[in-house]
């Protein structure tokens, strides 16, 4: 038996997260702590790419380290610069923390640890999957801070 479970297990420990945030008003905290221009619809919509991501990780497996891998390290991205140190730079819990921290920590390395077990992980394919997860959490961010650019506003080009 190999450890690919692990991916689902992953997945299913993203929804609580995402369930942590929506009742502990994630968006409101992002607003003023972040300072991120951030709607519930984004939320939603970001949230549901990032489930997709974890079922297509679990699916896809070992087959493609690269790729699955990339899903327990968005979740490490995650716990990291958008819950743990914003909490240590601010004291304001973050909606979400201790999901992340009592599940995303664990259970992210828990899936590398199994890659390796399981004979599957190498260097390139952790550095790649660390490229990825990070890019993955970097894009709706990247979307939120340039949306209201002249370039991207569809509502001004009459």
């Amino acid at each position: 038996m190999t450890h690919e479970y692990l991916l689902w297990l992953a997945t299913a420990a993203y929804a609580l997260h995402m369930l942590e945030e929506y009742e502990y008003n994630w968006r409101d905290w992002a607003r003023r702590v972040l300072k991120l221009p951030v709607e519930w619809n984004t939320f939603f919509i970001a949230n549901a790419i990032v489930i997709v991501l974890g079922v297509c990780s679990a699916g896809v497996g070992w087959r493609e380290p690269w790729f699955s891998l990339a899903f327990p390290a968005l979740m490490l991205v995650n716990a990291t610069f958008f819950h743990v140190l914003p909490f240590l730079w601010t004291r304001i819990n973050s909606p979400g923390l201790f999901t992340a921290v009592l599940l995303f920590y664990p259970i992210a390395g828990w899936v590398y640890y199994g890659a390796w077990v399981d004979g599957v992980l190498n260097t390139n394919d952790a550095i790649l999957s660390a490229v990825i997860g990070t890019a993955t959490m970097a894009y709706p961010i990247v979307l939120l801070r340039t949306k209201n650019l002249q370039f991207f506003r569809q509502d001004s080009a009459e």
